[in-house]
């Protein structure tokens, strides 16, 4: 099994905040991430997929490839954008990096080709946090 991560990056704004929960509770909890006025992150994408390498060329997938389906259902939605107000997908969802991984998870997954399955999404909130998600398995 061979696996082939591409790195992209995105910037975005999020907030923290649990609804049913008074304003206290949210910064007990959520401490400046709750913060009513948002802030943003530089957010750092790994994403690795698996397979064989193709034969006839080498390549376990074309990065130039992977990286377009990468812009266009993940990227394209989320950079420079507020995640809690901007993104179809994290609508009503808690806007933790964790979260935010399994939802570029379900983003991508379905756009791959069945050559070669998604093995990991890893996401840097900051350079010393950082989510990994491997899928659920069925």
């Amino acid at each position: 099994m061979v696996y082939l991560t591409r790195i992209e990056h995105f910037n975005a704004a999020h907030k923290l905040y649990n609804p049913s929960w008074t304003p206290e509770q949210n910064e007990q909890v959520f401490g400046k991430c709750a913060n009513e006025n948002w802030h943003g992150h530089n957010y750092e994408l790994y994403v690795t997929i698996k397979g064989m390498p193709n034969p006839d060329t080498g390549f376990l997938f074309d990065v130039k490839k992977l990286s377009s389906i990468i812009q266009r259902e993940v990227l394209e939605h989320l950079d420079h954008k507020n995640l809690n107000l901007d993104v179809p997908f994290m609508q009503g969802k808690m806007c933790s990096t964790e979260v935010l991984a399994i939802a570029i998870w379900d983003q991508l997954a379905p756009h791959l080709p069945e050559e070669v399955q998604l093995h990991c999404i890893k996401l840097y909130e900051t350079p010393r946090i950082y989510v990994e998600y491997f899928g659920v398995t069925r």
